[in-house]
């Protein structure tokens, strides 16, 4: 073989290795196909955090989530959330869970596993913690209602019950039954 057919053979093979290689670069990847059949819309977050406004327009409260995920029929889940009102609503709860959903019309939140509402300023000006499993929360109306187990401690004393409806705007909790509780003066 002589100088002048090697190369040839030298650019024809780099060529070849060119074009395959502009070819594999310009190929554009299959889109994952779905085993169900369905097109599934919606969106997803991390570190999502969601303003609520009263009718005056004016932020009322806000939920942070450390993962917040559209559902079916705008249905959002959220997990690791956190929902606190705003500073004008003087309303001073807030509150956490493990998961929450939240239904499209934006009227009432459930909280699940490990619920917890915390106030500074609460009942005869000290810190109230209330705990439970599940919560609904309407956010716009003040109220937060369980048919589940409570567990209340006000600064030392504590009380358990079945049931509960907090009004948060009026500092006022009424529980429904099997009450208990340990009081020290």
């Amino acid at each position: 073989m002589n100088l002048k057919t090697a190369g040839g053979f030298a650019v024809l093979l780099c060529a070849t290795a060119a074009t395959w290689y502009l070819a594999r670069s310009l190929d554009q990847p299959e889109p994952p196909t779905d085993d169900t059949g369905t097109w599934q819309s919606g969106y997803y977050l991390r570190n999502a955090r969601i303003l609520g406004t009263g009718e005056n327009g004016k932020l009322l409260y806000e939920i942070e989530a450390e993962y917040a995920e559209q559902q079916a029929g705008n249905e959002i889940t959220f997990d690791g959330v956190k929902v606190r009102y705003s500073p004008d609503a003087d309303v001073p709860w807030l509150l956490s869970a493990d998961q929450a959903r939240i239904t499209g019309d934006l009227e009432q939140l459930t909280l699940s596993g490990h619920v917890l509402a915390v106030s500074t300023a609460g009942f005869s000006g000290e810190v109230t913690e209330i705990r439970t499993e599940r919560l609904q929360l309407e956010p716009e109306a003040y109220r937060a209602h369980t048919d589940r187990r409570v567990q209340i401690r006000i600064g030392e004393r504590s009380l358990t019950a079945t049931g509960m409806e907090a009004f948060l705007d009026e500092n006022r909790l009424e529980l429904k039954s099997n009450v208990s509780g340990k009081f020290i003066p």
